[in-house]
């Protein structure tokens, strides 16, 4: 285990140099999500639009439905992203699509592994074997977004927390359909270069959704997120929010980031939320 080197991640993520406005890397703490989001509510400028909050140890992460998770210290690359986007509350469906592209294309620019997007918030990399509900991959990392509603009638901000399992064995897994990028064979597994990629990827997603008024089909970006979208053109079980599920092909995305499902009538859902499980493939 090797702890992050502040010093030089801020020499080269904090403007001027870098492109962060704020990098705090903390020892321990419960979930950067939740630092976060209360110091937004309590100061709305004390992270302002391009900082990070990352936490070589985090104790209570969350995840989708209230999960938590815990990684070994060292071993996973866990921060918090703070964004102020000036675009329409009706285009926020699209950020956590957005910020698995980013992640994919960091992944696979700097570790080098095949990693792909599962609808909504999971990023996988191939494995050898079969797991039900995930096919022949495994989770290496996810993501949680939170909009903050502000004081004063002010924009909400968006708070985006990613996890990835980085250098973790497999006795330290929680599940077996997870794993790390050291298991997964990935040519690289620092994780200060990871975060640098990470922080690159992002931003320049954020950007061109940005510069086109979070419109993310006119920008291009929705095709992107399409093409990395590994639940797409599978049959899926997608456990909804509030009960029961939809069975189907799991066919398109639509305009907002919702997952369009086809079940064997021919009848197509519209699914915003919801924990979906791979079938098997229909490619």
């Amino acid at each position: 285990m090797s702890l992050l080197r502040i010093a030089e991640l801020r020499d080269l993520l904090l403007a001027p140099a870098g492109p962060l406005t704020r990098v705090e890397v903390v020892d321990v703490t419960g979930s950067t999500n939740t630092d976060l989001a209360d110091a937004l509510r309590a100061d709305p400028d004390s992270w302002p639009d391009a900082s990070v909050l990352v936490a070589e140890h985090q104790t209570g992460g969350r995840g989708r439905a209230g999960r938590t998770w815990e990684t070994p210290p060292g071993t996973a690359l866990t921060c918090s992203f703070v964004v102020h986007p000036p675009v329409p509350a009706a285009s926020f469906g699209w950020i956590s699509l957005l910020a698995g592209l980013g992640a994919v294309n960091a992944l696979r620019a700097t570790a080098g592994v095949a990693a792909t997007l599962k609808w909504p918030n999971d990023l996988l990399v191939p494995a050898g074997s079969e797991v039900e509900g995930w096919g022949a991959a495994r989770k290496v990392g996810g993501i949680l977004t939170e909009v903050v509603a502000l004081p004063a009638g002010q924009p909400p901000a968006v708070v985006i927390g990613i996890g990835i399992n980085v250098l973790q064995g497999a006795d330290e897994l929680p599940v077996d359909s997870a794993t790390s990028l050291a298991l997964a064979g990935a040519q690289h597994v620092d994780r200060e270069g990871m975060l640098v990629a990470l922080v690159a990827a992002q931003l320049e997603v954020a950007e061109r959704w940005r510069e086109s008024g979070g419109d993310a089909v006119a920008s291009g970006l929705a095709d992107e997120v399409a093409a990395v979208c590994s639940t797409l053109g599978t049959r899926v079980r997608v456990e909804l929010p509030g009960g029961g599920s939809v069975s189907g092909l799991a066919a398109r995305l639509d305009d907002d980031g919702a997952l369009v499902v086809v079940d064997d009538e021919g009848v197509t859902h519209r699914v915003l939320a919801g924990d979906v499980r791979h079938v098997r493939s229909a490619r």
